[in-house]
């Protein structure tokens, strides 16, 4: 007896080793192969939060390991379940989506009981491709702000330096994956809440075209309205991306804005000859209107000129965009949505609320039908603008924040290099082009700064061309290998 418990222990110690050292796209084969199971990825994870979380913070509303690992033992008796994208993998769903059984706080004290009594769209995608949940990842209050901190659970980890912010509202989802917790996760998009803390976690994090991941929505949106926040996600490479999206992209008869796309994400790929005629636009820091903490403007531009050199055609565009009627059009629309959103939810009149929640709520009520409609009429003449930047460019690139990880116990940057920020939210003003126009946008690793903190860049495509960005990211990531960084 002593013996096989040996051997078992033995072989589950070799089959956690072969786990940390694999993709998602390696681990999946290796679990429909029987060569490793879902109870030993569920054993590797839960030893993973043990080691890391109580430091991170990351993931929050833990089940108990032994009912996750009955889900994994029905999974792997019932036939055809090796079938599925996500066979066996255990994730963490942001604290913003519903999961059957689990609390959907929103950061909030007073959600702290509010269980969930059915999944949300995202989640059903995801179990329905044989993942197993096995908790929450925090975010920020109502997942306003990009920094991850909540008077209910308190502030996530970054996961290369432990008193630094992981960003946000994502922050949650991002340390769990850059520390391998879980091998990827969802997110949601709105004012930079993927590609923020994909930054500052060394990992890629794509806000897709409004519509391609579908979702509940709880207030009625005029069509004509765009859409200013998606579902994403966040992960190590764009190959585990691809199988994430590939498994809960597509049109669903629950959201009226949802759309298939035409063809995989797992096969999207750019051939050498393709990428190598690709022209890429640098906006920079938009002729000077967008500040930025020393050394990030200087990581993306070095690796710009990497690419340049050896692959590439790089343009440093000064076009005339006007930031800020650009920053108007965007608060404007975006605190009328949020303001409709607390309203929808009966938290509106809500004084214990965050900062940025009270900022959005007294910028919303005050918003007229003129303000939007002139918003809207400015949104239009921004998209005329970008379209003309697209009849002669691939992509267009920016850096993903414009500040390092910053110190975890501040509720945000109030001043980036002298100049004083107007807002709580202003210090990521550089993600709102993409936001308001509703383009598909990629976060990609470009290096660390001399404090070893990571920082990301923009790869923005033209809308509906997800497929296109994402085999961008996977060629990107085959030249530099940002995924074999990881944190000490």
């Amino acid at each position: 007896h002593e013996s096989i418990g040996l051997q078992k222990h033995q072989a589950s110690e070799i089959n956690k080793l072969m786990i940390s050292k694999t993709s998602l796209q390696e681990t999946i084969q290796k679990t429909t192969s029987g060569e490793i199971s879902p109870v030993d990825l569920v054993e590797y994870s839960y030893e993973q939060i043990k080691k890391h979380n109580p430091s991170l913070n990351a993931i929050i509303s833990l089940k108990k390991k032994s009912l996750v690992i009955k889900e994994a033992e029905s999974l792997f008796k019932k036939k055809n379940n090796e079938q599925k994208l996500l066979f066996g993998i255990p994730l963490a769903v942001k604290d913003l989506f519903d999961v059957k059984d689990l609390p959907t706080t929103f950061g909030l004290p007073r959600f702290k009981n509010n269980i969930a009594k059915k999944n949300s769209i995202l989640v059903d995608r995801l179990i329905n491709q044989g993942a197993l949940v096995l908790g929450k990842t925090n975010i920020p209050e109502l997942a306003l702000g990009s920094h991850t901190k909540n008077t209910l659970f308190g502030a996530t980890s970054n996961a290369f330096d432990e008193g630094m912010s992981a960003g946000g509202s994502s922050g949650g989802a991002a340390s769990a994956v850059a520390s391998s917790m879980i091998p990827v996760a969802d997110g949601s998009d709105m004012m930079g809440s993927c590609r923020n803390p994909a930054a500052f976690s060394n990992l890629y994090g794509f806000r897709p075209t409004p519509g391609l991941i579908p979702e509940n929505r709880i207030m009625k949106i005029d069509e004509q309205f765009p859409l200013l926040s998606t579902p994403g996600c966040l992960a190590k490479t764009p190959g585990d991306m691809s199988i994430f999206l590939d498994a809960v992209c597509g049109k669903h008869s629950m959201d009226p804005f949802s759309f298939d796309m035409d063809g995989s994400f797992r096969e999207a790929t750019l051939g050498e000859e393709e990428f190598s005629k690709m022209r890429i636009a640098w906006l920079g820091d938009m002729n000077g209107s967008y500040v930025f903490e020393d050394g990030i403007l200087n990581l993306c531009e070095e690796m710009l000129k990497q690419l340049e050199d050896n692959y590439l055609f790089v343009d440093h565009v000064s076009d005339d965009i006007d930031t800020n009627l650009l920053w108007e059009a965007w608060t404007t629309l975006r605190s009328r949505n949020i303001y409709l959103y607390l309203k929808e939810s009966n938290l509106k009149d809500d004084e214990s609320l965050s900062h940025g929640a009270q900022h959005e709520m007294n910028m919303g009520k005050q918003i007229s039908t003129e303000d939007l409609n002139r918003s809207m009429k400015m949104r239009s003449e921004l998209i005329k603008k970008i379209d003309h930047l697209f009849g002669e460019y691939d992509f267009l690139a920016m850096p993903s924040a414009q500040v390092f990880p910053f110190d975890k116990n501040t509720n945000y940057p109030k001043k980036i290099s002298g100049k004083e920020m107007q807002t709580y939210h202003q210090w990521m003003e550089v993600t709102i082009l993409s936001s308001l126009l509703g383009l598909p946008t990629i976060s990609i690793p470009v290096g660390f700064n001399e404090n070893n903190l990571p920082m990301g860049m923009q790869i923005i495509g033209r809308k509906k061309e997800d497929l296109r960005v994402i085999s961008f990211a996977k060629r990107y990531e085959q030249i530099f290998g940002y995924s074999n960084v990881t944190p000490t």
